[in-house]
């Protein structure tokens, strides 16, 4: 999913192989909601027999929903994060995606084949864009060379890498025509792996992976994905309009190839706030059709009758580190120290207080897989032992190596969301208490969040990131030293190793103890602090039926979604 914002409770669903532990914990959830308010967790809206036609159109077959935030790119070669991500998923289709029980199945390609030397997709023949145009491999191999090509600077040209030549195309060392990725005809796309990677069908649901028409985005003029008439759709929906900042509206793309699953005439984003509270009464007023809640918004949830859903999200929230040589923080010392003073139970339990958060442990969220169970039920993570003393300890030490009397101010970075307020400010009242550092905080937007967070604009920062295929892989590599996503450029030889042979072993235990490893060297070395995986509690008018959250796509999607008229 890439990186997300930190808008109160906004994520995902999990994948399929955290379905047994998301179900206990659903099912749980509804019992106490049944034993302590003794309502039905799925009824109906109050007033909604007067003015549901706001977030829920019958009569022409639509529903209104918000943005959390503007998207801040919508060119698929670029898109690095989760609002992106929704509107792209609604809008755009590649080979294969995770059907409703989040499995892999066929979608642009309707058969495929990968062995340890290549992969092959099949296009079937009635697969068109927007405009009635064919679909073709061409289509395909255009948008990954372009993604790697080093003028575009994609910063997720690295997940193109188990491609032959990829990464050498991508650093400019070769041509970008000897990537290993070719049309052979029109319905058939040739993938040549630079090395083993028995996991890239998974890997081409992603975003990165989606097709570009070449005629069209030349046609741009280099405003390709700028505005709605930059930009076509190989996906359920397209585009009709974009007012920036302001709403967004999409309607049934009468050239998708699988007709039978679309059943909304259109979706109309007619508000984008990242005010969660503005967007709850947006749902209150009957205006919109779904949202996440916060904690304080539960018992007005209840009280309401509102259709009410949990599940525990799929991604990882951390205090990143700036390792860059002018920052402070590049020194372990201090580093260890704000380690041993961070008690992210403290944050999950007494700060935050929202439902399904788990403090973080480890870089590998608890659903992952390993070889025959949960990654992290195989190989437990490293528990840390706060101690204050210790901490001061750390710090005398850090001022001596770095020369200097006191540390200065630490600028933390992070979103300008409520929770990402209170996160900050706990962070920054525990080290002035515990450790006498002074941090200031840096309250961005989120797209100028991640502008700065790449420019290395900080020496702390509280990004999130989810799962951009099904993998521990997808966060394994997140720190290696080549990785752009890497914002603080964290740099360790053995992680990289590690990475390599997770990367391209066939020895599912021999991956999953390079995971481990992985996991050891981010909690010893101290390259990040997990902070908590994230739950999330929300909505759904009872009308709207088939709506689906995910860890891999789309975090909430609506392209599967119907209406149901009260009896």
């Amino acid at each position: 999913m890439s990186e997300v914002n930190n808008a109160d409770s906004e994520s995902a669903f999990a994948s399929s192989a955290a379905r047994p532990l998301l179900l206990l914990a659903f099912m749980a959830f509804l019992g106490l909601v049944a034993l302590m308010w003794g309502l039905q967790v799925v009824a109906s809206l109050v007033g909604s027999n007067t003015g549901s036609a706001n977030a829920v159109d019958h009569e022409n077959n639509i529903i209104t929903l918000a943005l959390r935030d503007e998207p801040p790119q919508l060119n698929s070669m670029k898109a690095t994060d989760s609002i992106s991500g929704v509107v792209l998923g609604h809008v755009m289709e590649g080979l294969l995606r995770m059907d409703m029980q989040d499995r892999l199945e066929a979608a642009i390609a309707e058969r495929w084949e990968v062995t340890p030397e290549r992969a092959t997709f099949w296009l079937r023949d009635n697969a068109k864009w927007s405009d009635g145009v064919p679909i073709t491999a061409h289509d395909f191999e255009f948008a990954w060379k372009t993604v790697l090509d080093p003028a575009n600077a994609s910063r997720y040209a690295f997940l193109l890498y188990p491609i032959k030549n990829a990464r050498a195309a991508n650093e400019g060392e070769i041509p970008l025509d000897q990537v290993g990725v070719y049309a052979q005809d029109d319905h058939t796309l040739i993938v040549e792996l630079e090395y083993t990677t028995p996991f890239f069908d998974k890997m081409v649901t992603f975003q990165t992976y989606f097709p570009v028409r070449e005629d069209f985005y030349l046609s741009t003029d280099g405003k390709f994905g700028a505005d709605a008439d930059k930009l076509i759709f190989s996906g359920p929906f397209r585009m009709t309009d974009w007012v920036h900042g302001s709403s967004l509206y999409m309607v049934r793309n009468e050239h998708y190839w699988d007709q039978e699953r679309i059943h909304l005439s259109a979706i109309n984003f007619a508000y984008v706030t990242s005010d969660s509270g503005a967007r709850v009464n947006f749902y209150k007023d009957n205006k919109i059709a779904y949202t996440t809640l916060r904690a304080e918004d539960l018992d007005d949830a209840m009280q309401n009758q509102w259709p009410l859903y949990r599940e525990q999200d799929g991604t990882l929230w951390y205090i990143e580190f700036n390792h860059r040589e002018d920052r402070v923080t590049r020194n372990y010392n201090v580093r260890k120290a704000l380690q041993l003073v961070l008690d992210m139970e403290e944050l999950v339990y007494k700060v935050a207080k929202l439902p399904g958060y788990l403090p973080g442990e480890s870089l590998f969220p608890v659903w992952l897989m390993g070889e025959n169970d949960y990654l992290r039920k195989e190989y437990p993570a490293q528990k840390v032992k706060l101690d204050t003393a210790k901490a001061r300890e750390h710090i005398a030490l850090a001022k001596q190596e770095l020369g200097l009397d006191e540390l200065p101010e630490l600028v933390l970075l992070t979103d300008d969301s409520p929770f990402a307020s209170v996160q900050a400010e706990w962070i920054q009242g525990t080290l002035k208490t515990k450790l006498g550092i002074d941090v200031k905080i840096d309250k961005q937007i989120f797209k100028q969040r991640l502008e700065k967070t790449l420019a290395g604009d900080f020496d702390i920062s509280t990004p999130g990131w989810g799962p951009d295929y099904d993998d521990p892989l997808t966060f394994g590599d997140l720190f290696a030293s080549w990785n752009v996503q890497n914002r603080g450029r964290y740099a360790n030889a053995e992680l990289d190793r590690q990475v390599e042979i997770a990367q391209t072993s066939l020895d599912q235990g021999a991956r999953a103890a390079a995971f481990d490893r992985i996991q050891d060297i981010i909690f010893e070395d101290v390259a990040i602090l997990p902070m908590y995986e994230r739950g999330v509690s929300y909505v759904i008018h009872p009308e709207v039926k088939n709506v689906k959250r995910r860890v891999i796509g789309p975090e909430v999607d609506f392209t599967a979604a119907y209406l149901e008229k009260p009896e």
